[in-house]
């Protein structure tokens, strides 16, 4: 069932820092810290490390899995996993591509203003400041500019191909990314108000316990790990069969959980440096007033009022957004050109740049009516139908493809499986835990 002549993964390291790049977005540096923040700090970060092993984790693992069977784009591996319902499996597959590329349509947004805000940075340091004007201000030129830029920084990794583009450029991020946090977090740990993040981050506060706090937990560990838009699916079918993919799946999970807790370590101590140095931060009633406007806003101000050493900061800060919103951004581009490839019989060039010229366009409709059309697009994608097709691709793994085939496809990689514990639980926990669970997600998020 394997084609030869598509890329692989040339090392289980190279796939995990590829598939964690994909998973590592401004979910996790943005979203989780503010969730967190806005949710009792240490107690959602207590819940949201048992949703990643209950609810994310086990999901993770169906989608690479069938990503791995199928060796090929999303529309083929459900086929293969559901040789009979040939039309359904294309429906979800087509879905899939469509929905991460309408996600990707707004995300190239918001990674352009992060652009804008990195080279700001970078211009602040010499004294331009009607560049950084410009750079850093809202206009529908700017974002227009900022978020072609963006794009043609994507295509250019996705069209060198699996092992050349994605994986090689991964291999290079993700240990830059640590490295900056690193520094980011040593030089915010010794400002004034740090500790007192630290604290609200790293000891639970029980009565913030609510079952609203488990459903975001839940959320966002599903969206953390990039699921429910075939992203994983498509890095599975790159993967050699060598792979022991519970394993592989863990891995995954660990590293973009420690990048989420990471980022929730300078994240939220940074909020209460900006507060010590006088930004709003909570309300009255204690609720987060600013998680829209922190990472363009709040966080900038605070970097700005440490003089020459906070321009630096804020430069180190905004790469290590620029190149979180990139690893994941070629996940999601290679989600539809890997159908082109395959169903068009196109080169990887053409389909980057037909794929990725549509995106912009896309993107570009969405600048011009960015008041009507930049949430609208949001909630559509993410809010809607990102959990319902995560809920069938669930259900396609754990009711429609037979449980030998299943077993058969994991112990290639893992020839003791059928004796250990995950095999004992994982097949049952997906057929009817996680789809309960994608459902919670999707009524009550």
């Amino acid at each position: 069932m394997a084609v030869s002549s598509r890329g692989h993964f040339s090392s289980r390291l190279g796939f995990i820092l590829a598939a964690a790049g994909s998973a590592v977005g401004l979910g996790n540096i943005w979203g989780f810290p503010t969730q967190a923040a806005s949710n009792g700090g240490a107690l959602f970060l207590i819940i949201y490390l048992l949703m990643v092993f209950l609810l994310a984790y086990p999901m993770l693992v169906a989608e690479l899995t069938v990503g791995r069977y199928g060796q090929s784009n999303p529309i083929r591996s459900l086929k293969s996993v559901w040789p009979n319902g040939k039309a359904g499996a294309i429906a979800v597959g087509v879905a899939g591509m469509v929905v991460v590329s309408l996600i990707l349509s707004f995300y190239a947004i918001v990674a352009g203003w992060l652009v804008g805000s990195f080279a700001g940075s970078g211009l602040e340091l010499v004294g331009a400041s009607d560049a950084v004007s410009w750079l850093t201000g809202f206009s529908t030129p700017r974002n227009l500019i900022l978020m072609v830029v963006f794009m043609l920084m994507t295509m250019y990794v996705v069209q060198s191909g699996v092992t050349d583009g994605i994986e090689k450029w991964s291999s290079r991020l993700m240990p830059i990314l640590f490295v900056l946090f690193v520094l980011l977090i040593g030089y915010i740990f010794t400002q004034p108000g740090a500790m007192e993040g630290l604290k609200m981050y790293l000891v639970p506060d029980f009565d913030h316990f609510s079952a609203e706090v488990v459903v975001s937990a839940m959320g966002q560990a599903f969206f953390s790990l990039s699921l429910g838009v075939c992203a994983m699916m498509v890095y599975g079918s790159y993967l050699n069969k060598e792979a022991n993919l519970p394993k592989t799946a863990a891995q995954v999970a660990c590293v973009d959980t420690g990048v989420a807790f990471i980022a929730g370590l300078l994240i939220l101590p940074a909020m209460f440096v900006a507060k010590h140095n006088g930004v709003e931060i909570f309300s009255d009633s204690g609720e987060l007033l600013s998680s829209d406007t922190l990472v363009f806003q709040v966080l900038p101000a605070m970097f700005h009022s440490m003089g020459t050493i906070g321009e630096l900061i804020s430069v180190l800060f905004f790469a290590v957004m620029l190149i979180a919103a990139l690893t994941s951004s070629i996940s999601m581009l290679e989600v539809p050109v890997a159908v082109a490839i395959e169903e068009l019989n196109q080169s990887r060039k053409l389909a980057v740049s037909w794929i990725g010229a549509i995106i912009m366009v896309i993107s570009g409709i969405i600048v011009f009516n960015f008041g009507d059309l930049f949430g609208l697009v949001i909630k559509l994608t993410t809010v809607y139908a990102q959990p319902i097709i995560g809920l069938f691709i669930t259900l396609i793994a754990g009711w429609v493809w037979h449980r030998n085939q299943v077993l058969k496809e994991l112990k290639q990689g893992y020839p003791e499986i059928e004796q250990g514990l995950f095999w004992k639980i994982w097949p049952t926990y997906v057929r009817v835990v996680c789809p309960i669970l994608m459902v919670m997600v999707f009524f009550f998020s």
